[in-house]
């Protein structure tokens, strides 16, 4: 059956020449897609019905955090201080370890096979782990706090940008590179001088981009014991205050802007 539906299909040409045109495989891919679709939803018990009656409640949430409770403010500054420290520390060390994790892990820089596939595994189960529940685990070992969150957000930071450079590194020029070990150099040498300069932007823009998003993470880190606005988001919560909760939401958002503008202008900077 399959063979039917996959084997090339003849076209007859004026000229009394025949083509094979390969079959387009879009209606088998979207069937597949229709079967797990449904599925999805008789395993998850999805009901529109009650989404479209409850769908009000969120906006009675949203409507009591209008207009923000501002006298809260100075209760929110030392928990947001405390996350953009989990998230710069944590980007900055994660991002730094990645560049020799993206080395290791490149086949064309080092020819072990047996430590790339340990590196390139090592940054694909890392990648796996949900950073709340590394954060969990953290908390675990390093206590209650920033400390937890810190490591949660580097490793992440860590098997982001690690998969990602150590992509770019496998697809640059090695003209440079063999060349300059044909002059003497190590491989060292020879990737300070000539493969690092090519991966350099990516690596920095990719950095700062992971740093974006760390912020966000962090923000949530603190329903784990992982310190941060996240703590006092879900004590709010409890309390539903949610006025409270709205000032902590504007604070991240304006936070968040402001990162995000300047990292995408420094980004721009690098392409």
């Amino acid at each position: 059956m399959f063979d039917k539906i996959f084997s090339p299909r003849q076209i007859n040409l004026p000229n009394g020449k025949v083509v094979l045109q390969k079959r387009s495989r879009t209606p088998f891919v979207l069937l597949i897609l229709v079967i797990c679709t449904i599925a999805s939803i008789q395993f998850t018990d999805f009901k529109m019905d009650i989404i479209s009656k409850r769908i009000s409640q969120f906006f009675v949430i949203i409507g009591d955090m209008i207009p923000p409770n501002w006298g809260s403010f100075p209760g929110i500054w030392e928990p947001l201080l405390d996350t953009l420290k989990m998230s710069l520390l944590g980007s900055m060390i994660g991002a730094l370890l990645a560049l020799p994790a993206a080395v290791l892990a490149s086949s064309n820089i080092v020819h072990n096979k047996v430590i790339v596939v340990i590196s390139k595994t090592v940054l694909s189960l890392l990648r796996t782990l949900p950073t709340l529940v590394t954060a969990l685990i953290a908390t675990f070992i390093f206590g209650l706090g920033p400390m937890a969150g810190t490591v949660a957000i580097m490793l992440f930071t860590l098997s982001y940008v690690g998969k990602l450079l150590y992509e770019q590194i496998e697809n640059v020029d090695m003209d440079a590179f063999e060349a300059m070990e044909s002059l003497g150099m190590t491989r060292a040498q020879a990737f300070r001088y000539a493969t690092l300069p090519q991966v350099l932007p990516g690596y920095l823009s990719t950095s700062l981009f992971c740093f974006e998003g760390n912020v966000r993470y962090a923000a949530i880190l603190g329903y784990v014991g992982a310190g941060g606005i996240g703590l006092l988001i879900n004590e709010n919560l409890g309390w539903r205050d949610y006025s409270g909760v709205g000032m902590i939401i504007l604070a991240l958002i304006v936070t968040v802007y402001l990162i995000e503008t300047v990292s995408e202008h420094f980004r721009k900077k690098l392409i």
